[in-house]
């Protein structure tokens, strides 16, 4: 006599049209361009989308889970160590919509100070004054909380946020949190972004992935939603 099958667990909710369509878009990213230099960045006449964090904060993770591509954003053995600006374009080939900007890591204590001092520089100005960019993702490890070099970040970018641009923090690694340690994290973060949009994410339980796709499809299709 055969056993009878185990009882499965509740199935995930599919995905409303609308998430399912932004994590078919992020899916079209493509490698563009690498620039070491902020004069070696092509100007952009679609909106660009930066993702920024401390060495560590599982930023190339992020981006390969949200794009479906396992090694889109290279994460480099020596972390700090990559001191360059990766653009990856979205949409349909030829017909590009949206740019995602992997910026380095910054914040690991291996990498000398002179070049540290240098790409804090190079980051400010690209926060400051990339035309194009028109929202931020920061990536911070909830475990660690904002850092004194994301509380600088949040500073350089305010005035551009005040002004319109988006801004999103998302707290990574999460299935490392109890529920009680998670709802804690969002809380702190909310009061540290004086308000701003946090959101848990975890690449390992997908947690967060469509949220923040359809998300990060909104900021660049502003006129569809």
């Amino acid at each position: 006599m055969t056993s009878p099958p185990a009882p499965r667990g509740p199935a995930s909710p599919a995905p409303s049209p609308e998430a399912a369509q932004a994590v078919a878009w992020l899916h079209t990213a493509r490698f563009l361009t690498t620039a070491p230099r902020l004069e070696h960045l092509p100007p952009l006449d679609v909106p660009e989308i930066a993702f920024v964090g401390r060495s560590n904060a599982g930023k190339s993770t992020c981006i390969n889970m949200l794009t479906q591509q396992k090694r889109l954003a290279f994460a480099s053995k020596t972390p700090g160590r990559t001191q360059a600006i990766n653009l990856f374009a979205l949409g349909k080939q030829g017909a590009t919509d949206a740019v995602l900007a992997d910026l380095p890591g910054y914040g690991y204590a291996a990498v000398p100070k002179a070049d540290k001092i240098r790409w804090q520089q190079v980051m400010a100005n690209y926060l400051v004054t990339r035309e194009s960019l028109t929202g931020v993702v920061m990536l911070v490890d909830p475990r660690h909380g904002l850092t004194e070099l994301d509380d600088i970040l949040l500073e350089v970018i305010r005035p551009r946020v005040e002004a319109g641009m988006k801004f999103l923090v998302l707290l990574t690694k999460a299935d490392k949190l109890n529920r009680s340690d998670a709802n804690k994290a969002l809380s702190i973060a909310r009061l540290q972004t004086a308000g701003g949009e946090v959101k848990l994410f975890s690449a390992l339980k997908r947690q967060g992935v469509e949220e923040t796709s359809l998300l990060l499809w909104q900021w660049a299709h502003p006129d569809a939603t």
